[in-house]
């Protein structure tokens, strides 16, 4: 099968899009015949800072496609379902064996690159604002990196939970079609003062929720929260280390909550709020945001775009 590989950790150019050995099926693991891959931040992060554990390494956490071959202890899925898939590896390939339970079938109505973006932007998303975030109704959430595929969900998400919505990005345009989903509120963080921006929102109140998946804006998303406020912060995708001073947020007694989506989703409450996310997406109650579309056969470029390009939304790969 065609597969992105690399043998030293880097920038995208060290992936190299080669033939390697089809995988098989485990007992429990199905065998998917990929049509779409989502790029996520993860994928980058491990691609850039991470050496490889094996030879021909296939990076990747989200795809989608069809069963093609099911393990002999495989229950639900069958030959022929269109499914998504989260694993810590594997997605940047034709072929992908997955185990079974962090399968979900693709709806009627909802293609390949969208279903395949779901699972991580939508479900960690919810998880963030409710699980985590038990973000209410006529509260105010603060969303750093609105216009990511985390951002883009969240902002949706969050407003049709009754929520007033202070989007992030930057650009006119793209602050244009944050609002265009639902954002109360837009701050361009190259010429705003976001904490300003939270203040005058909020009548001087502060945000009740914030969620920063971006690392290093955790000080000033600190500071737009208000007194008791509760900020979720998940993954790094501004890279380095996540050191902000927590002497004012223990002062305010503002509660800090990490999120690493990556052992959650075999937990049966995350699995069917992802089936329910899909179902709308499919319904078209979500928006599930695709920038661009490359050929695995370009992952070194399609990599580069999703790191520098400022991508609105997912950057999606197809074999």
């Amino acid at each position: 099968m065609r597969a992105a590989i690399y043998s030293e950790c880097g920038t995208p150019d060290v992936l190299r899009t080669v033939d390697i050995a089809d995988p098989e099926p485990g007992p429990d693991e199905v065998l998917i015949d990929v049509a779409a891959i989502s790029i996520e931040g993860g994928d980058l992060i491990r691609r850039r800072t991470t050496p490889p554990p094996r030879k021909n390494y296939v990076v990747g956490y989200a795809s989608a496609g069809t069963v093609i071959a099911v393990g002999a202890a495989v229950t639900t899925r069958v030959v022929g379902d269109r499914v998504t898939a989260f694993a810590s590896e594997g997605s940047h390939a034709a072929l992908r064996a997955v185990p079974e339970a962090q399968t979900w079938r693709v709806p009627d109505g909802l293609d390949f690159a969208r279903a395949a973006a779901v699972p991580i932007s939508f479900g960690t998303a919810h998880h963030c604002l409710f699980a985590r975030g038990a973000l209410k109704a006529g509260e105010t959430v603060l969303i750093q990196a609105g216009a990511g595929g985390v951002g883009i969900a969240a902002i949706q998400l969050a407003k049709r939970a009754g929520a007033t919505v202070v989007a992030v990005s930057s650009g006119a345009d793209r602050l244009a079609r944050l609002t265009a989903i639902g954002a109360d509120h837009v701050v361009d963080h190259r010429s705003d003062d976001v904490v300003a921006a939270v203040t005058a929102a909020t009548g001087g109140q502060g945000a009740d929720l914030v969620v920063d998946p971006v690392g290093t804006t955790l000080e000033t998303s600190l500071r737009a929260l208000r007194p008791e406020g509760r900020l979720v912060f998940v993954g790094n995708a501004g890279g380095g280390t996540l050191n902000p001073d927590l002497w004012p947020a223990m002062a305010a007694n503002q509660s800090l909550l990490g999120v690493f989506m990556g052992p959650l989703y075999t937990r049966p409450e995350v699995g069917v709020t992802v089936d329910h996310m899909l179902a709308d997406a499919a319904g078209g109650s979500l928006e599930v945001v695709i920038d661009r579309t490359f050929a695995l056969e370009d992952a070194a470029e399609a990599h580069d775009h999703a790191e520098r390009g400022r991508p609105f939304g997912r950057v999606v790969m197809q074999p």
